[in-house]
């Protein structure tokens, strides 16, 4: 008997289920770490025994029936290795279709949708498998031993053991389903599709020359071009020693982008990395560091941008089979340069379903370089650390943290992580970095909204970075004059539209006025904004104004202040919302004011350190670890994957996104989603800007949004939106 996995629908070729499975088990053991190799061999080889059952061999000949192939393999893999080992490798097959699921308890019925319920499920007889699937013997002492390497610290009590036992074990349950659900999808795609799978490729070696005919071209003439290149040599002068994760702290204005991928470049091909892969914290910000790359790159370099907010498809800047490889990589990541954000980076580690586990595997054997490392979150610190010391730990890659104001990650590591990470600190020597300080700091004290605005309207160009998307609006809408406003009220395309405008208006001004002095009022800018504008927005202003926070916060917003260095120096004036004190007012901010009264320097590295030192010690261990999977779990059997999955959000959960349709081809994807229930999400995500729940409910009970069955919900009355100032609560007709 010929038993089918799958029928080629134009030529009604067949593949079998035993091609299929050693198919897969070949390429699993292709993408497997070396101490995985034969556990995944097993893992793909057995995956789809189920469908050696006569009712899926029914199904697929045309019999309208549903059968429930997958928990076969895992009900066989349990008889065969009734252990820890054997418990892996069922979470895996049995989900590799629907997702990786709860362990559940012992006590769980089959009518259970958990790994325990399933497993006592009947299924026809599948044992034909034997016949054809010879199934090798596994070291499961040596496997053993691999998981429970760096658990066993002398020094922790026997509880923190068993904790980074279980997390150890969740993350390479989800690594060994990551492998078999791509060789899974690969092979059944080769099979099945008549397209041709086409790849993103980069030439590292070219794309490094790139990078250093860049730097030689900039001049060291000045004191403060001579200490950016010291800088930078500093870490290139260690790009031959080997580590797992790097520490690159730089300050603004020494030309870490660039510093950062050439260090990425040259591990890459020393190590010979199969790829590169540059996270950056917010969707908001990745544009920039995107266009950076493509124009220094060019042909060089075939970048794929993994974010909500961009898709290929609805760009002509890109040649169709560019967007057909970029299409292709995005399902794996099977790329060799990519841009993504940490939402996108993490979350597809912590997922259980096969769209997004699919990558983890692939962030094997690379580079990783996270932009702006300060920005990790803060709550979900324990998983984020963990992930990024075992991929480089025992997946054979390497992490390069970039910040200008850098946490003690060496100490955070150690705690949350894994206690023996190699670990190296790339700038070392620190006595240059006030040659950077291109601005002076100061306490203004608590104003008004109007005269924190007079004040700011006597200068050329001012920011006012404000703690609230409500101070920002009213503050906006208070001034007057040359003015620009930013925040996620608006949406994605016109808060680059409106960055690109003040970019444009800046430099003109420097054109018409070179040395900024005798300004008229009228040409003098003004932008208000919430922090969005402070990590990654290359914008230079004369005098920036922040409202109290936390001294990460202050600095970035600093950064954008006489970022050029054309003059001495410039003014960053600190102040508190007189109109509304209890903004500016928590621990953050607290720590902050009293730094500024003990550092002449608020910018220096003691200082910096210091900041940070005091707001650990105001936290505690769960504020951290409180996402740690181990707090889900003691035991192996009962790991909840789908619901921690589920509650995995970096981005809080309490707001929600909505499309404001803004040109014909926005209109036309609304009009999509409301005729016949579903469209292209991605293609909608510029359209989008964020609101609380509280907020929408509110536009809800006004008529004014409309999901139409859909769960995207979308502005159905444009007399709710302002392009200049993003979503209102009121109509026009309300306004004064």
């Amino acid at each position: 008997m010929i038993y089918k996995a799958h029928i080629q629908e134009q030529s009604g070729e067949i593949q079998t289920v035993k091609e299929h499975s050693e198919n897969t088990a070949a390429l699993c053991r292709e993408f497997a770490v070396e101490p995985m190799k034969d556990l995944l061999y097993i893992i793909g080889l057995m995956h789809d025994i189920g469908k050696y059952q006569p009712a899926f061999q029914q199904r697929i000949n045309g019999k309208k029936i549903k059968v429930e192939h997958s928990i076969c393999g895992a009900q066989e893999i349990m008889r065969r290795y009734d252990n820890s080992i054997g418990r892996l490798m069922a979470y895996c097959i049995a989900g590799h279709h629907s997702g990786i699921p709860d362990g559940g308890t012992s006590q769980d019925t089959p009518d259970l949708a958990t790994l325990s319920g399933r497993l006592q499920r009947p299924t026809e007889d599948y044992q034909a498998f034997q016949q054809e699937l010879t199934i090798p013997e596994l070291n499961q002492q040596e496997l053993a031993l691999f998981l429970a390497e760096d658990c066993n610290i002398p020094q922790a009590s026997r509880e923190e053991q068993q904790n980074r036992l279980i997390d150890k074990y969740a993350f390479f349950v989800r690594y060994c389903f990551s492998c078999l659900v791509d060789a899974d999808s690969l092979d059944t795609a080769a099979f099945c599709s008549e397209e041709k799978r086409q790849k993103l490729q980069s030439d590292f070696a070219a794309c490094l020359d790139l990078v250093d005919g860049r730097l030689s071209s900039f001049q060291a003439l000045t004191k403060l071009q001579q200490t950016r290149s010291a800088l930078q040599n500093q870490a290139f002068a260690k790009c031959s020693q080997d580590a797992e994760i790097y520490l690159m702290n730089m300050p603004t204005g020494s030309g870490k982008t660039l510093c950062s991928v050439k260090f990425a470049l040259e591990r890459a091909i020393r190590q010979g990395k199969k790829r590169i892969i540059y996270v950056i914290p917010y969707n908001s910000i990745i544009n920039q560091t995107a266009e950076e790359f493509t124009k220094l790159f060019g042909n060089s370099a075939q970048i794929l941008r993994h974010q909500s907010t961009f898709s290929y498809q609805d760009n002509d800047d890109f040649e169709e089979d560019y967007k057909k490889a970029a299409q292709f990589s995005e399902e794996n990541w099977d790329a060799d340069f990519i841009i993504t954000t940490a939402v996108q980076f993490f979350e597809s580690i912590y997922a259980n379903k096969r769209k997004k586990l699919r990558k983890l595997h692939n962030m094997a054997d690379s580079i990783l370089i996270f932009d702006e490392a300060h920005l990790m979150p803060w709550k979900y610190l324990q998983p984020c650390l963990e992930a990024i010391a075992y991929i480089t730990k025992y997946l054979n890659s390497e992490a390069v943290f970039l910040t200008a104001t850098m946490p003690d990650f060496q100490q955070l590591l150690a705690k949350y992580a894994l206690p023996n990470s190699r670990i190296i600190n790339l700038i070392t020597e620190t006595e240059q970095f006030a040659d950077f300080q291109k601005c002076s700091y100061h306490d203004l004290g608590s104003v008004s909204e109007e005269q924190l605005l007079q004040k700011a309207a006597e200068y050329p160009s001012s920011l006012i970075v404000v703690n609230t998307r409500a101070s920002a609006r009213q503050l906006y809408q208070l001034c007057s004059g040359k003015k620009y406003h930013l925040s996620t009220y608006m949406t994605a395309r016109d808060r680059q539209r409106v960055i690109k405008e003040i970019h444009q208006e800046l430099a003109k001004l420097e054109r018409d006025y070179p040395n900024l002095k005798q300004v008229p009022a009228e040409r003098r800018i003004m932008v208000i904004s919430t922090s969005l504008i402070e990590a990654g927005v290359d914008l230079d202003f004369y005098t920036v104004f922040r409202e109290w926070t936390g001294l990460d916060s202050i600095l970035q917003a600093g950064g954008r202040c006489n970022r050029e260095g054309k003059r001495q120096s410039g003014d960053v004036f600190i102040f508190a919302n007189a109109d509304n004190q209890q903004s500016s007012t928590n621990i953050r901010a607290n720590i902050s004011k009293g730094l500024l009264q003990e550092y002449s320097n608020i910018s220096s590295l003691e200082c910096i350190q210091e900041y940070y030192k005091r707001w650990l010690a105001c936290q505690k261990d769960e504020d951290f670890s409180c996402y740690a999977i181990y707090r889900s779990s003691k035991t192996f059997n009962g790991i909840p994957f789908r619901q921690y999955a589920e509650q995995f959000e970096l981005i809080d959960s309490r707001t929600v996104s909505l499309v404001v349709p803004q040109d014909d081809t926005s209109h036309a994807l609304v009009e999509q989603l409301r005729l016949i229930g579903k469209g292209n999400e991605r293609s909608l995500q510029s359209y989008t800007c964020t609101l609380h729940q509280r907020e929408l409910d509110d536009l809800y009970r006004q008529h004014v949004v409309e999901d139409f069955g859909t769960g995207v919900w979308c502005l159905i009355n444009m007399d709710y939106y302002e392009p200049e100032l993003g979503i209102c609560f009121e109509a026009k007709d309300y306004y004064q």
